[in-house]
């Protein structure tokens, strides 16, 4: 794919040997069936699974189709979901820019929602939520994990006074050029990297929109229960202390891509 991609679609991946395959196939394959020209970005977060063989042989496989190109990017060793979404992101050619899970607990056949929104709602970015009444829960997480995720959600609405009902689906879709910015100045480099960025989103005065979208719980997630939520309320704290001393300089809204249609 010599030309600039429509498309970039950036997944972090951590040792997914055993869904990647499955759910990149399932991915691709809608993305040849709508013609949408996509480099996909799986990015390696020091794996020592079969991870990245596993986008190799598909990247192997799809050669022959100019309109759809699938790399892998290696971080080299394990930094964190956050640190893989910013290798990604910075890496990205595309005008448009999808972060998703490996596992696409939301499915790809959801981005038209996020499209309209950033096309023709005039939003730069445009993020899936499992947390508005309109959301269709296929099939839900444990008792205990719901619980903890609302509980999470509270304690960053009370502490950053963001306004969404959900800050942790991985599906999320972004003006490119407009959120470089955002995601050079970002630090965070684990799980609390969408509060990080969303903040900065507010910061810059770049419009968020957050739409219901459908969602079913995947087995294998990497989060810790006992020690992840604990160190992401602490990178929460960090990006307010950050930000209150200055230290993500003067972020502004840059110029809005054009020709995208």
């Amino acid at each position: 794919m010599q030309a600039r991609p429509r498309l970039s679609i950036v997944i972090p991946a951590y040792h997914e040997e055993a869904r990647l395959r499955a759910c990149l196939e399932s991915a691709l394959d809608y993305l040849a069936r709508t013609g949408t020209e996509t480099e996909v970005l799986v990015v390696d977060d020091g794996s020592t699974d079969g991870t990245a063989p596993i986008v190799e042989s598909l990247a192997t496989g799809r050669r022959r189709d100019g309109r759809l190109e699938i790399r892998v990017l290696r971080n080299g060793r394990n930094r964190g979901k956050g640190y893989s979404i910013k290798h990604g992101v910075l890496m990205a050619r595309g005008d448009l820019v999808l972060i998703s899970d490996a596992d696409f607990s939301t499915p790809i056949d959801e981005l038209p929602l996020l499209l309209r929104a950033v096309e023709e709602g005039g939003h730069p970015i445009a993020i899936g939520s499992r947390g508005l009444r309109e959301s269709r829960i296929v099939r839900r997480q444990a008792v205990w994990r719901e619980t903890m995720g609302r509980a999470f959600n509270v304690l960053v609405r009370a502490l950053t006074r963001l306004p969404f009902h959900d800050t942790q689906c991985g599906f999320k879709l972004m003006r490119r050029l407009e959120v470089l910015p955002l995601f050079r100045a970002a630090r965070i480099e684990r799980f609390a990297y969408d509060v990080e960025i969303l903040y900065l989103a507010r910061k810059a005065g770049i419009r968020v929109a957050e739409l219901p979208v459908l969602w079913r719980n995947a087995e294998g997630s990497k989060v810790n229960a006992l020690v992840d939520p604990l160190n992401m309320l602490k990178d929460v704290v960090r990006v307010l202390v950050r930000d209150r001393l200055g230290r993500y300089g003067a972020i502004g809204r840059p110029p809005a891509a054009a020709g995208i249609k």
